[in-house]
């Protein structure tokens, strides 16, 4: 039942150890007609009930996916899905020298990033809504991935799924949508690629890419990368260490699959800007400094490590019928010292404040489901039933000020840094992250059923179901100040069914027009720290999501309109007092996206969001009608690359134009943040190296104008956007 008109696909078929099988790949009306091909047997490229091998296949310009992993449903294609989903593909990570998750999403002008890139973390705002790192899935599991960052080194496709996403993801997520990581897998095709690159100011990096597949029928594959790059960066006595491993191994047999990912990374940072930057109420917010600017002093460190074992199989029980398991194990601990600040007057005056609190975040989840397929007379059926469980466990020093010996608040200036003298903190006498109380926990299970019925030759697919979610979450005390330690501060337990009908009804081929309702249990917020009762965890909140679209494949372009209406309940902090809830926030938007080569040599990405996002039934009607702080009413990213052979075969540039409107800093709608545009631009350039294999040159300049503005000021934190960089590098296969 899986269409994917409009596409570039290479068919992959089966092949006995004794015979080879050929097959004529069926390219779009006014496209040229492939030869027929001749292969040998490899990871099927799409199963309809089967999630393990090759990925699906690509859109015409090779950058978006045709189809994506939508969780219990497995693979569906992305015209006939009916949700707002995007698969950027390694491609597309390839040519803009992406490193991480947060370079990739600035592609949709729906999803913005919430940290710096010169902290240890990436976080996000999807269709307005709060998304950490935390909540990245890998491989369609939770609680695995990196909850600070996730690298890209190992990473096949990065796919973002806005929206509500506990009906397909589990009984975890944020209300804005869920970004899920899909791992390489070995290719039929034999892999060696060494890259080496730079990043200003003298960030080098190593990266390899070995690929092979073994046996008689290539049923057996090895993914192996690793990296390591070290330097400073282009922020002021900042320098990163990072190093990354990633292996992945799958099996593809006649009715058997099953993969295995293990993963680790070390992230070491000396000076990292904070997270938790702000401004005091009532103030005008200053101009953004450059972006070269450091306030941390450059003793201030953050140290990380992150391991991870994640497995799945699948068992072909009948040709339409595919039974599952997947699980994984991870475990990420932080050591730092790191000072935060807070602006106090429009002349970018500070107090800034250092802070310690080691942490190790553990993560367990484990899924089992059957998908199946069948027909009742005139009437298709996708039917899908999954049982999850996910259990992340947060393990903190939670060390008061007075416990340890800090400086006390010091005057600073986001344009003129004061630092502290090297030496004025004994960073030796601080506890480390591996033994640590038990701070806050989470188990999430859950139970989902759907089927997906078809009509009349598959033109109208109806989706109905839901998720029972149950969830356990509990605190303990670990700060010495405040009581004995250990004791439990807070327990929730409580669970509920929520709901989902999608439809999509394919009006051509070419046309499909979609609607959704889907409501999801997702975790309570947790109060900043700019709040009097920093850390207090609130119960899990109900949210909705009405969403209408279409999407139209012209064969070149893949063309996609949204329009949707998202309530989750408000969190909202006093000035000076307290965090709760109070009323609801409301987001009303508008995804205006395209993809594809609108003419031969030209690729286009991106696209446009207006967004209304408000306040409502806020307590006393107090604050009824405000905009939402940290949400732009209009976003744009657009990207596109140019082929110039005309010059010499295999050259390339592309460049790439982010927008992001005026925001509110404050819920009251007193303090703006200005509006800001990013240029960034690039060069490709292909060819057969030494050796007779391929080889690239990339070269490219972000924020090409050196613009100094604020990239984010969601949360009551402000984040100021990166500075000119410089990025160039050199791949060739072996």
């Amino acid at each position: 039942m899986l269409a994917f008109a409009g596409v570039s696909v290479f068919a992959l078929l089966s092949a006995t150890a004794s015979a080879q099988q050929t097959t004529t790949v069926v390219t779009p009306a006014g496209s040229t007609q492939l030869d027929r091909l001749v292969v040998v047997r490899g990871p099927s490229p799409i199963s309809s009930t089967g999630t393990i091998g090759q990925p699906a296949p690509v859109f015409v310009g090779g950058q978006i996916a045709a189809g994506t992993t939508l969780g219990a449903l497995g693979i569906r294609s992305v015209q006939e899905t009916p949700f707002s989903i995007t698969g950027y593909t390694n491609a597309l990570i390839e040519t803009q020298q992406a490193q991480t998750v947060g370079d990739v999403v600035l592609n949709d002008p729906s999803v913005r990033n919430d940290a710096s890139p010169f902290s240890e973390r990436d976080a996000f705002f999807i269709r307005g809504f709060s998304v950490t790192n935390l909540d990245t899935a890998y491989d369609g599991l939770f609680y695995l991935a990196n909850p600070r960052r996730s690298f890209l080194e190992g990473i096949e496709r990065v796919e973002i799924l806005k929206g509500p996403s506990a009906f397909v993801n589990g009984g975890v997520g944020r209300i804005g949508g869920t970004i899920n990581l899909i791992p390489k897998r070995a290719g039929v095709d034999p892999l060696t690629k060494v890259t080496a690159s730079y990043n200003s100011n003298s960030q080098f990096m190593t990266h390899l890419d070995f690929g092979r597949r073994f046996g008689v029928n290539n049923e057996l594959g090895v993914r192996f990368n690793g990296s390591y790059r070290n330097g400073n960066t282009a922020y002021d006595h900042n320098i990163a260490e990072v190093g990354v491993v990633a292996l992945g191994l799958d099996y593809q047999g006649e009715r058997v699959r099953a993969s295995l990912d293990i993963n680790h990374a070390t992230q070491n940072i000396d000076a990292p800007t904070s997270l938790f930057n702000s401004a005091a109420a009532g103030i005008a917010i200053p101009a953004a400094p450059n972006g070269s600017i450091n306030l941390s002093s450059p003793f201030e460190y953050h140290d990380s490590t992150h391991n991870m074992v994640a497995g799945r199989v699948e068992f072909d029980v009948l040709p339409t019928t595919t039974i599952y398991a997947a699980g994984g194990v991870s475990r990420y601990r932080e050591d730092f010292v790191s000072s935060s600040h807070q602006i106090v007057n429009a002349n970018g005056n500070a107090r800034s404040t250092l802070a310690i609190q080691p942490q190790q975040i553990q993560g367990f989840t484990g899924e089992v489901g059957v998908r199946t397929e069948f027909d009742t007379g005139p009437v298709g059926h996708q039917v899908s039933v999954s049982y999850s469980q996910s259990l992340n466990e947060n393990y903190r020093g939670g060390f008061a000020p007075a416990s340890i010996i800090l400086p006390a608040t010091y005057l600073n200036n986001i344009y003129a840094p004061v630092f502290l003298a090297n030496g004025s903190v004994n960073t030796s006498a601080f506890p480390r992250s591996d033994n640590l109380p038990l701070f806050a926990s989470l188990l999430s299970t859950s139970f989902a059923v759907s089927d997906t019925l078809s009509f009349a030759d598959d033109r109208f697919l109806l989706t109905l179901g839901g998720r029972y979610q149950a969830m356990k979450s509990e605190s303990f005390n670990t700060r010495p100040d405040r009581g004995a330690l250990g004791v439990r501060n807070y327990l929730y337990e409580d669970g509920r069914f929520s709901p989902a009908i999608a439809a999509a009804f394919n009006v051509t081929d070419a046309f499909t027009v979609y609607g959704n309702y889907v409501e999801a249990l997702t975790e309570g917020p947790t109060a900043p720290l700019t709040a009097t009762n920093s850390g207090q965890i609130f119960a899990p909140v109900v949210n909705t999501q009405r969403e209408v679209g279409f999407k139209y494949d012209t064969g070149a372009m893949l063309l996609t309109a949204a329009l949707f209406d998202i309530q989750q309940p408000n969190g909202y902090t006093a000035p000076g007092g307290a965090f709760d809830l109070n009323g609801l926030q409301v987001n009303r938007g508008l995804e205006l996206t395209a993809s594809g080569e609108p003419i031969e040599g030209l690729r286009l990405l991106g696209g446009v969001t207006l967004m209304d996002a408000r306040l409502a039934k806020t307590a006393g009607g107090m604050l009824d009608g405000k905009l939402v702080p940290g949400v732009p009413s209009f976003a744009l990213s657009l990207y596109g690359e140019y082929d110039l052979p005309f010059i010499a075969p295999g050259l390339s540039v592309n460049g790439r134009m982010i927008y992001t409107g005026t925001t509110f800093y404050d819920q009251a709608n007193t303090q703006q943040v200005a509006d800001w545009t990013r240029f960034d631009v690039g060069m490709s350039y292909e060819t057969d190296g030494p050796n007779g294999k391929p080889m690239e040159l990339k070269a490219a300049i972000e924020n090409v104008f050196d613009s100094s503005y604020w990239a984010s000021s969601a949360r009551t934190y402000l984040s100021a956007g990166a500075p000119r960089t410089f990025k160039v590098s050199a791949s060739m296969e072996f």
